[in-house]
């Protein structure tokens, strides 16, 4: 029997090896994602954004910049962006960073850093760096923007719509009730068109004469829908109502430029599509408007800076850091042509899907009024249950990944979302099973 010490023995000379650097001075293998990070992306295509999205040669290219999992075809890439092997790399080295440098770095390097980020997060975004705060999410951001709003009165009304995120929707709610005043709602049309997009939002306001905020989203989650929202917004002005944007889809997914909104108040994302490490969003302030923001729980700094409106804590530091390659990547490829490949991705299941038998797709065939995402019901059946299911069959039986998405007037759905790394044969295989489920319930 082996002795205590022979144990002991045994056990640092195994861990004295595991140490030791190989005689030959052969470096330790590297991982696929340091691989990826040598590995540029090739120039952009000439040609139209619509011609490039179709070269696949280029997007294999862009694909093999993403580690993605054999375990499914996720066409669910909603919920958070991957992020590409340069932009891993570099998140990587910066964990390291903060991890090895401590307060020292954070106390001292950081700021400059983090301010740097933002400027060029602001760039991106075609606003002044004093116009944008960095938040945890966008959720956090336009809870911020929605519960420190001090313009609304006792009797006044605050207006969402069915397709508004659940979140922003309860922190209006919160809202009507701190103030005393009412909540009125209004529903998105199914299916959608821009003059009846503008029908229900004119109709609602004219319906509801003391609104003083109304909530919009731009590119909405449960749908894939992408609201008029310059045009919703001029209606609400012209009456003298405030909007608050969710914006939460749109950075990195269509082009934008947050002026073009027209709104004073904006959340965005940078870990969805722009695909920044999970954990940075931003809210955006319009100069002129950020005295209709109350500073944050009882905060003395500034009434004229924007960073006196919101307090994370300590952020994710390397995350922040990070944010600087993530919009390098994006840019490499460029917003518009990233936009058109997602677009044809999503076209290349939805429109051949809209024509199978009892597969019901909920967002048209408009450049203007549809991105990447888009969502279906088969058969009409909005049930919960029910979808939650058809996400469940598509995931055990045909090995795609996608997700129910619940709160339309009309039912629930399941959400597909294609990114980056998917291909036309990750679209096809999902018309395929489509047609095998909506088969089997006719």
């Amino acid at each position: 029997m082996s002795s205590r010490r022979d144990f002991l023995r045994r056990a640092a000379l195994a861990s004295a090896a595991s140490l030791a650097v190989p005689a030959t001075g052969a470096a330790l293998p590297r991982t696929r994602r340091d691989r990826g990070a040598e590995r540029p992306l090739p120039a952009s295509p000439s040609g139209t954004p619509e011609r490039v999205a179709q070269d696949e040669a280029y997007w294999r290219e862009v694909a093999a910049q993403y580690e993605v999992t054999d375990a499914t075809t996720n066409l669910e890439a909603g919920f958070f962006g991957m992020m590409p092997a340069p932009v891993l790399a570099a998140y990587h080295r910066n964990i390291d960073r903060v991890n090895r440098e401590s307060s020292w770095f954070a106390r001292r390097a950081y700021p400059a850093i983090a301010d740097e980020a933002r400027a060029r997060a602001a760039r991106a975004l075609g606003v002044a760096p004093g116009e944008i705060a960095f938040s945890r999410n966008a959720t956090e951001a336009l809870q911020t923007l929605i519960g420190q709003y001090n313009r609304v009165e006792a009797g006044d009304t605050v207006m969402y719509a069915d397709l508004d995120y659940p979140a922003m929707q309860q922190a209006m709610n919160a809202l009507a009730a701190k103030r005393a005043a009412a909540v009125a709602t209004l529903v998105i049309p199914e299916p959608a068109s821009l003059d009846a997009i503008l029908a229900a939002y004119r109709t609602a306001l004219d319906a509801h004469p003391r609104t003083k905020l109304l909530l919009l989203t731009h590119a909405n989650n449960k749908t894939g829908l992408l609201h008029p929202v310059r045009a919703i917004a001029d209606l609400a002005r012209a009456r003298g109502i405030d909007s608050i944007v969710d914006a939460a889809h749109s950075f990195g997914q269509v082009p934008l430029s947050l002026p073009d909104f027209g709104s004073p108040f904006i959340g965005v994302n940078l870990h969805k599509w722009v695909g920044a490490p999970v954990g940075v969003g931003a809210l955006y302030i319009r100069t002129d408007a950020l005295d209709r923001i109350d500073r944050a729980h009882g905060d003395e700094g500034s009434l004229d800076r924007i960073d006196s409106r919101i307090h994370t804590g300590t952020t994710d530091f390397a995350a922040v850091m990070t944010v600087p390659e993530a919009l390098d990547f994006q840019e490499r490829i460029g917003v518009p042509r990233k936009a058109a490949r997602l677009r044809f991705l999503r076209d290349s299941w939805a429109e051949p899907a809209r024509a199978i038998p009892g597969v019901d797709i909920l967002t048209p065939n408009d450049p203007a009024l549809v991105g990447a995402i888009t969502s279906f019901r088969l058969h009409g059946d909005g049930a919960r249950a029910r979808n939650v299911a058809i996400a469940r069959t598509l995931q055990d039986e045909f090995g795609i990944f996608t997700v129910a998405r619940s709160g339309l007037a009309k039912g629930d759905c399941v959400r597909v979302t294609p990114a980056l790394y998917s291909t036309p044969a990750d679209a096809a295989k999902l018309v395929g099973a489509l047609r095998v489920m909506a088969a089997r319930r006719s």
